[in-house]
């Protein structure tokens, strides 16, 4: 089993665009994504570093669905044409604006990329009729995941703490996933 700290956080009015770099050969875009090209920049922002596995172990037809959704919006970072980050804006809830998932590629870890990323999922989430713009982070998430949040004008309301069988030991994920989190086999 794999046990974390989940903090919610939420925006109730927008926060401004903070300071991002201009990234030379970075272009922000849409995501059009097939379940196995979404499956793929999700490994490689979230599951091969950070054990993000819901996605992982989701059938192909409920992923599609979601993907396929109208309410859902998908965009990333373009390096040199390929996705280098992912953007899930989900508008399913009336008023309300998920960020589903959001990270970067270990290519663009440090660059400022997060900041730019989410000035933009700021704006976008925004531009739709919500009182609320919101997400969660959790302890196997990148450690200064928290506090970029904060950083962007979440604030935190809750916290829970929730446990699931270890995506590395039922094969959802490699055994070399996550090497910050010990296994317990």
């Amino acid at each position: 089993m794999v046990a974390t700290v989940v903090t919610y956080l939420e925006m109730t009015t927008p926060a401004p665009d903070r300071p991002a770099p201009d990234l030379d050969g970075i272009r922000f875009a849409p995501l059009e994504a097939d379940v196995a090209t979404y499956r793929d920049l999700f490994a490689r922002v979230g599951a091969q570093d950070w054990l993000w596995f819901s996605r992982m172990q989701m059938a192909d037809d409920d992923l599609a669905a979601i993907l396929n959704d109208p309410d859902v919006t998908l965009h990333t970072l373009l390096k040199d044409g390929t996705p280098e980050a992912l953007l899930e804006l989900d508008f399913r809830e009336d008023g309300a604006c998920e960020l589903a998932f959001f990270g970067v590629t270990p290519a663009l870890l440090g660059t400022g990329a997060g900041r730019l990323l989410m000035n933009h999922a700021t704006r976008l989430a925004w531009q739709r009729l919500i009182t609320r713009f919101h997400v969660h982070t959790c302890t196997l998430d990148h450690p200064g995941a928290l506090g970029f949040y904060r950083r962007s004008g979440f604030t935190p309301i809750r916290q829970e703490v929730e446990i699931a069988p270890d995506p590395r030991l039922t094969g959802v994920l490699p055994k070399d996933a996550g090497s910050h989190v010990p296994i317990f086999p």
